[in-house]
């Protein structure tokens, strides 16, 4: 919704500024017009004071600045109307309209500009030495300010770009992706494989060991022998039922459960403290077997497929890779909705302590900028032909008249300020070519008889 209301803002804020251009172009028209008009209105009053004071030298210049000012206002509207309309007027008529008729060669000169004077490989690596960018990422990065509203951009991109996702194409791409490295693995073999990497240098006598001392401990636990205890009650009870009752059998139970115990007991420690006893013999050889078996006996490997086919049409495996995306998303979409956002907190943390880092760390900064001069100078030709073949492509497929529009809008307003000056101009040049004509006259030359 927010994105809607923002593209919406951006619409009406772009109609806004063009009407305030075109309002501004139609203003400085109608001031330019107006300076027109008024040197026609200066050349008709001093055709009317001529009549009345016929030859006064100041009415003369009068009318030779009003004339030469209108000749000055004609034709500098003739050259800014000419770049964007075809003026009918004979032979001259076929070099107006310049920017429409010319809209190919002006795209194609627009994008060498740019190219050129822009986008070239050596201007983006002088730009790049001049600027240190990783000193301004770390200088920026340094002020807490930075880092949080960075964190804010990203919170909210993140969570833009959750509603964007389709949780349905998500799910079945996880499912497909879980299914295909199933099927891709061996499991049989790459289960021997492991084994056979776990038991390297004796390490599996470790997990002997430790399961002995588990075995120990739950021996020596009360709750055990008690059970112990009752199982051999049990037993007694079951098979020698008339016996049972003339005998003390849960004296029986407890010392048949402590005898257990002890032998058991004797028998571990027996195993735990000799290297050779043959129990760990006995185990090394199963492990050997057990792995062989696992990589190569046609039975497991054929149990390992089985597995496989098992896993990829379970119907709970595949349930909970579905719903794994679904419960994922929810988890984000809470924290970043979070005031106190996880999310947010490491990655302001983590542009803190990027920008800590740059600053203190020159060496790194130089390194930084020298592998972006290093990707400039990889990626910079072929950005630069993709831009400037956009930009002559764009121009190309405008309309002429749209083109013209476009180009009268944004500079037109400053072209009319050379009708202007060209009104102003003309009539002070008017001025001076009259003054130069009457110079003999008002100095009292006057030529020779007979010259």
């Amino acid at each position: 919704m927010s994105g809607h209301t923002s593209s919406a803002m951006d619409s009406t804020d772009k109609q806004r500024k063009t009407q305030d251009k075109m309002a501004d172009l139609r203003r400085s028209k109608r001031l330019a017009l107006s300076f027109f008009i008024g040197a026609a209105v200066l050349f008709v009053l001093a055709l009317a004071l001529s009549v009345a004071w016929p030859g006064h030298w100041s009415i003369g210049l009068l009318k030779a600045f009003a004339e030469a000012a209108m000749v000055g206002a004609l034709a500098d509207w003739f050259a800014v109307a000419a770049l964007f309309k075809r003026i009918p007027i004979p032979i001259v008529s076929r070099h107006t309209e310049i920017i429409p008729a010319n809209k190919e060669r002006i795209a194609d000169n627009l994008a060498a500009f740019v190219h050129d004077k822009f986008l070239d490989t050596d201007s983006i690596i002088k730009l790049i030495q001049r600027h240190d960018p990783a000193r301004h990422v770390a200088d920026w990065l340094v002020k807490p300010e930075n880092t949080e509203r960075l964190g804010g951009y990203l919170v909210r991109m993140a969570g833009w770009a959750l509603d964007f996702i389709e949780d349905a194409a998500v799910q079945n791409f996880i499912r497909r992706a879980v299914h295909t490295m199933v099927g891709q693995v061996d499991l049989s073999k790459a289960g021997g494989t492991i084994l056979e990497s776990l038991t390297r240098d004796g390490r599996h006598q470790a997990l002997l060991d430790e399961g002995l001392r588990q075995l120990a401990g739950l021996l020596a636990n009360e709750e055990t022998q008690d059970v112990i205890a009752q199982g051999i009650v049990d037993w007694l009870r079951e098979e020698y039922a008339v016996m049972e009752r003339m005998l003390p059998s849960e004296m029986i139970g407890r010392k048949g459960a402590d005898l257990t115990v002890r032998l058991a007991s004797s028998i571990l420690n027996r195993v735990s403290e000799d290297p050779e006893h043959p129990l760990r013999q006995r185990f090394d050889a199963f492990t050997v077997d057990f792995v062989e078996r696992l990589k190569s006996d046609p039975a497991f490997l054929e149990k390992g497929e089985e597995i496989k086919r098992h896993l990829v049409g379970d119907a709970t495996l595949n349930g909970y890779l579905g719903s794994l995306w679904t419960d994922l998303k929810a988890w984000v979409k809470r924290d970043l909705d979070s005031e106190d956002s996880m999310l947010r907190r490491r990655i302001v943390a983590t542009g803190a302590w990027v920008g800590r880092t740059l600053a203190d760390d020159p060496q790194l900064r130089a390194s930084l900028n020298e592998n972006l001069e290093l990707a400039a100078r990889g990626a910079a030709p072929e950005f630069a032909g993709f831009l400037t073949r956009h930009i002559a492509d764009t121009v190309k497929h405008w309309d002429s008249g749209e083109m013209s529009q476009q180009v009268e809008l944004n500079i037109g307003k400053d072209l009319q300020y050379i009708r202007i000056n060209g009104t102003i101009v003309g009539g002070l040049i008017g001025v001076v070519l009259y003054l130069l004509s009457t110079l003999p006259a008002l100095l009292g030359w006057h030529a020779a008889p007979g010259m």
